[in-house]
C-alpha cells in the first residue's frame, strides 16, 4: 500500500511538472506570435542555400538502376546534371529550384534548408526549445521510476 501511494504521488508530481511546463509555454515569445507557422507553408529556402546545392552528374550505374526525379518522375539520363539536397535526394534543377523558391524543404523527406526569413528561423528555434523541454520532462518522468 505504501509503494502504491509513492507511485501515485510520483504520477501527481509528473502531472504537475507537465502542467507547469505547458504553462511556461504561455509566456514563451513564440506563443504570442500570430504568424501560425504550424499552419502555413514555410517560406522559401535561403538564396545562398539554394545556390550552394551540390551539382551531381548521373553515373552510368545510377542511370542503369532507373533512378528517377521524385518531382517529375522521369528517369535520369547518364551524364545528366542534377541537384543534390543535403539529405542526398537528387532532383532535376528545373524541378527542385522552383520548389525551393516556394518552400524550404525537401519534397521527399521534409529536411529543411535555412530561410532568409528571421521570423521563421526564430519559430524553428522556439519549436526546438519546446521539444527539448518536453524530452527533459519525459526524462524526469522516466527517472522517477528507475
Amino acid at each position: 500500500m505504501l509503494m502504491h501511494s509513492v507511485q501515485c504521488s510520483d504520477c501527481l508530481l509528473f502531472i504537475m511538472c507537465r502542467s507547469l511546463m505547458q504553462g511556461l509555454d504561455l509566456f514563451d515569445s513564440g506563443a504570442f506570435d500570430l504568424s501560425d507557422w504550424d499552419q502555413r507553408l514555410p517560406p522559401p529556402a535561403a538564396k545562398t542555400a539554394v545556390q550552394t546545392l551540390t551539382v551531381v552528374i548521373i553515373s552510368p550505374e545510377q542511370a542503369d538502376k532507373g533512378l528517377k526525379c521524385p518531382v517529375c518522375l522521369l528517369e535520369f539520363e547518364e551524364q545528366e546534371t542534377v541537384r543534390e539536397m543535403p539529405c542526398k535526394h537528387l532532383f532535376h534543377s528545373g524541378c527542385i529550384l522552383p520548389w525551393l523558391g516556394k518552400t524550404n524543404s525537401c519534397p521527399l523527406c521534409r529536411l529543411e534548408l535555412p530561410t532568409d526569413n528571421p521570423e521563421y528561423e526564430e519559430f524553428k528555434k522556439d519549436k526546438e526549445r519546446r521539444k527539448q523541454r518536453e524530452h527533459r520532462l519525459e526524462d524526469l518522468h522516466g527517472a522517477m521510476y528507475t
